[in-house]
């Protein structure tokens, strides 16, 4: 049974409600994070961001194998570039679902290239920031 979920959020969305509205809305991660942390009473919910690769992963070794632990990861733009963050998602033990906020297929082209998908346990796009509640409520349903 998980009883903490580690939400990791990649490069630019630190920027959430301020980047880009019209893709991503006008709410601040932290803001969502807030509204829906008293849905789930009886879980801790930890949330980290990094600009950088190298953080992303660490993070992952870090928390990837403690027990009763899920993680939800949006990894932004190193979803379609980093077969490092793929590796780390396949070397630790604990599930890992992955968000995108936006339809990243139907985007860019070069967004439909997915690196982390077949790593993680589910794979949720394209439903703004309800993608994250939705990764919960699958980590807590496994």
């Amino acid at each position: 049974m998980i009883n903490r979920i580690h939400i990791i959020n990649g490069p630019n969305l630190n920027l959430l409600g301020k980047r880009e509205s019209a893709i991503y809305g006008s709410t601040s991660f932290e803001e969502y994070l807030e509204g829906i942390r008293g849905n789930y009473p009886m879980v801790q919910l930890d949330h980290y961001q990094s600009n950088h690769e190298g953080d992303l992963i660490d993070h992952l070794h870090a928390h990837g194998f403690e027990v009763h632990t899920g993680i939800v990861l949006n990894a932004g733009g190193f979803t379609h570039t980093s077969i490092a963050l793929r590796d780390a998602i396949a070397a630790i033990e604990n599930p890992v679902v992955e968000v995108h906020i936006s339809d990243i297929y139907y985007r860019e082209p070069f967004r439909a290239i997915n690196y982390l998908k077949d790593v993680c346990v589910n794979s949720i796009v394209g439903k703004g920031l309800e993608g994250y509640k939705m990764a919960i409520d699958h980590l807590l349903a496994m």
